[in-house]
């Protein structure tokens, strides 16, 4: 069968403990999955010094069987699964070496149990996944369901905060959600009070310099179609950051895992580690790879389908993927009006008023082709009663 398929997140390893708590993050696996059409490996993991030979093929069959239930459950979802892995040895070093062996796009876990008065702490486990992987790790704080409404992101201006933002552009058009962009800075207090003055200005100037960075970075990525907040504050980084998920009532946080030094002086390794040990909402981690990783099979060349195609990756930013879609479309017929104005619609996007221009013009010349096809058709019925 013929089909064309847009995978942005192919493969989610979902670590599994059989706790309560992970039903919620088997939960919002399923619910990511059904939105990205991703499919789901299933891992748990033994130690390996259980000398009791009668109790580890107990324990190996009572695992077996609760991963094979739950990938059933999996299954009644309409969500593709692999076959369950049971590995031995020591929780993360399992969990980040299968992502690799899968090529998973993320490793998918919970966050650690609540202390009380609604107080989080990230669990040893996932800490050490977080550290050790260099896949995207995404930690589910217990008892949210994936409903994301908001998703907030700190920058330093760092590659690793513009592969963290790029994904939040992303996952934000797909979810439908408001995205905010948040930086610190951070003012040296080493000045003596009779310099207060100078020091307010210099705060002042240091802040207008700051503002630019900030604008600066921005500028090379596309917001269009997305409702976006972006912030500024002074402060220590990770208590700002805080502060601000809660402001914001944020429902996922995405955060690359290393930064850098400079004006900011933020290290957001340090401050990455200290904002997630909080759990201040479900998040996602990033290193070295991309949660999305885009993926186009196309195995027919039928305009309708790449037509869809091309409008979806379009609805999720996109757009120079969309263009080849679209493009794709007209090499099948040059004359397929939709495709046209969608090819102008996306250069509006990304600024270039010469393409734009371009294929507006080509739809006006085509309809103008099409009605007058339309006219000596007529004429030549006319002329042959």
């Amino acid at each position: 069968l013929n089909e064309t398929k847009m995978k942005l997140i192919k493969n989610i390893l979902l670590a599994t403990d059989f706790s309560k708590s992970s039903e919620y993050v088997l939960e919002n696996a399923i619910d990511l999955a059904k939105i990205f059409q991703s499919k789901i490996t299933l891992i748990y993991v033994l130690p390996n010094n259980i000398e009791n030979k009668k109790a580890k093929q107990l324990l190996k069959e009572f695992s077996i069987k609760q991963l094979d239930l739950i990938n059933e459950k999996i299954k009644k979802e309409d969500v593709k699964v692999s076959k369950p892995i049971l590995a031995y040895g020591d929780f993360s070093d399992k969990i980040t070496q299968t992502a690799e062996k899968v090529h998973a796009n993320m490793i998918f876990i919970g966050a650690g149990e609540k202390l009380k008065d609604n107080v989080y702490i990230l669990g040893s486990n996932a800490e050490k996944i977080i550290k050790k992987s260099s896949k995207p790790v995404f930690v589910v704080k217990s008892g949210k369901q994936l409903s994301i409404n908001k998703v907030f992101c700190p920058v330093d201006f760092s590659a690793q905060s513009k592969r963290a933002l790029q994904n939040a552009i992303t996952l934000a058009h797909r979810f439908k959600a408001e995205l905010v962009i948040f930086s610190v800075y951070e003012v040296s207090h080493l000045y003596s009070i009779r310099n207060k003055i100078n020091f307010e200005k210099q705060i002042e100037n240091i802040r207008k310099e700051y503002q630019k960075e900030f604008d600066f970075f921005l500028e090379s990525f596309n917001f269009t179609g997305l409702d976006v907040t972006k912030e500024i504050e002074q402060g220590v980084p990770d208590i700002e950051i805080l502060k601000a998920i809660e402001k914001h009532n944020s429902d996922l946080l995405i955060i690359g895992t290393t930064g850098k030094s400079g004006i900011s002086k933020i290290l957001m390794g340090s401050v990455t580690e200290k904002v997630i040990r909080k759990i201040p909402s479900s998040f996602i981690t990033l290193k070295n790879e991309n949660v999305i990783i885009l993926e186009i099979e196309s195995k027919i060349r039928d305009i309708e389908n790449h037509y869809n195609l091309a409008q979806q990756l379009f609805k999720d930013g996109f757009f120079e993927e969309s263009i080849n879609e679209f493009k794709t479309c007209l090499n099948i017929s040059f004359m397929h009006l939709p495709s046209l104005k969608s090819l102008a619609n996306a250069y509006k996007k990304l600024g270039d008023t010469t393409n734009e221009k371009k294929y507006r013009d080509m739809r006006t010349q085509v309809i103008g082709k099409m009605y007058n096809e339309k006219i000596e058709s007529e004429i030549r019925r006319f002329k042959g009663k």
